[in-house]
This record gives structure tokens, sequence and C-alpha cells, in this order.
């Protein structure tokens, strides 16, 4: 019976403490001062992504960095599948979503955001001197259509049926540079993509594709996202954001990467 007794002990034990580490929450790390996890896709340029040290970098990695400087807090960059991102955030695999995250209905209902910061929207990416007529997204009936899974272009195009049911396939993508690969072998007629990755792609590399200047699915605006109850978190780390954009930094860093100011100011 003391036998018994001990061993249920020992399983209760091990199970709080398995309990305790998994529910150990953004909050509890702010406090703590321990490193907080940013989750992001590091093949999605200028976003966040790897250079040719094989270093991450990106717009959103130097705004995170600058905020974690003034929090006095290190932030670790860790990436993701962005197919799994909410599944990550909600098992405490990371702490933040900072990647050029579309802030959408659907996704408030599990993700606490940040104030956004740019606004976007997604337009069309084909291979150069294809010549499609596409005015409007219902142009495209008929052809081979790909985006990055679980991004917002996904959403938009699989709740939207008569749009879908018009394509001869709907191809999506683990990252958005298997996605341009296959554009450029001829796999996949035309792209759905963020207007700010698609503009960036297009300026490092030589021409090898054009924009098809028509907006599929509403502009949307980006911000940052947190677990649902890290407010203490949130708070935090928009305070800090809040100093970055005020004093000129935020401008600078967009202006780095983008070659203009992008930053939505404050109202």
């Amino acid at each position: 019976m003391r036998k018994l007794f001990l061993a249920l002990m020992m399983i209760a034990l091990l199970v709080t403490g398995c309990n305790g580490q998994h529910n150990s929450t953004g909050n509890d790390k702010i406090r703590a001062g321990n490193t907080i996890i940013v989750g992001i896709d590091d093949e999605y340029a200028p976003f966040g992504f790897r250079n040719d040290q094989n270093e991450i970098v990106g717009f959103d990695v130097d705004l995170a960095k600058e905020v974690g400087k003034r929090m006095g807090i290190e932030f670790e960059f860790k990436p993701i599948n962005w197919n799994n991102k909410e599944n990550d955030l909600k098992s405490g695999n990371i702490d933040i979503i900072w990647n050029g995250f579309d802030i959408t209905p659907e996704r408030k209902k599990n993700i606490l955001y940040s104030k956004p910061y740019m606004d976007n929207r997604q337009i069309l990416l084909s291979k150069l001197g294809t010549g499609f007529n596409v005015y409007s997204e219902y142009d495209l009936a008929g052809r081979i259509i790909g985006t990055q899974a679980g991004s917002n272009s996904e959403d938009y195009v699989n709740r939207n049926k008569k749009l879908k049911n018009s394509l001869a396939d709907f191809k999506t993508y683990t990252t958005f540079k298997q996605a341009f690969e296959d554009l450029e072998n001829g796999n996949v007629d035309v792209l759905i993509v963020d207007e700010l990755a698609a503009r960036y792609e297009m300026s490092k590399y030589p021409p090898k594709f054009e924009l098809i200047e028509v907006t599929v699915g509403p502009v949307t605006e980006i911000g940052i996202g947190f677990r649902k109850d890290d407010t203490e978190l949130r708070d935090q780390v928009q305070k800090a954001f809040d100093e970055v954009v005020k004093d000129g930094t935020a401008k600078k860093i967009s202006e780095k990467w983008f070659r203009a100011d992008l930053i939505k100011s404050r109202r």
C-alpha cells in the first residue's frame, strides 16, 4: 500500500512539473526576465530570412531586436512551419509571432494582437513574359494558382468557393521560396503573395517575374501576435514598440528594407 502511495505521489509530482513548464506564459517570462521566443518563417524575405552567412535577418527581425533591447530582454528567433504557427504559440513552443503577420477576424479569435504597424495587400505574381490578361481575381479561372500554406491568401481562396472552383488547381507551399521556384519552373501559372514580399523578391534578383496589379481579397494590416492571456507581455512589447516608432527608429528600419517609410502613424 505504501509503495502504491509513493508511486502515485511520484506521478503527481511529474505531472505537476510538466504542466508547470508547459503552462509557463509570456507573462511569466517577462516578469522573470527570461528569453522570449519569437516564431518566424526564416524563408520569408524581407520580413525574416537567412542571409549568405546563414544568419536570421530581416525587417521584422530588426524591429524585434530594437524592441527587445529597449525592454532589456533577449528575443530568440525560432524558425517554425508557418502553417502550424497558432499551435506553436498555444503550446508554448514560441511566445510571439512576428513575421509579416496579417491581422484577420478569424485569427483574432485565438490571437492577441499588437496595434497594427503596416498595411498589406495580396497581389499576383507571374513569370516574366507570360502576358496574362488579368484584371480581377476572377480572370484567373482555368489557371494553376499557388500561395503559402497558412497564409491570409490561402484562407481567402478557401472561403471564396466561386474563385476556388474556377481554378484549374490551387497549390500551397510550406515557404514562398518553394512557391517562387515552382513559378519559375512553370509548375504554377500565378502566385498570390504579399505585395511587400513580392516587390522585395523582384528587387533583389535579375528580372524573372512580373507583378499583376490586382488586389486579391481585402487589404489587411500587419501586427505582432501573442497568446490570448499574455496581456502583460503584449503591453510591454507595445510600449517599447511605440517608442521605436516615436523616435524615428522604425522609420529608418523601414527605409533600410523597403526604401520607404511604410510604418503606420499612431493615431
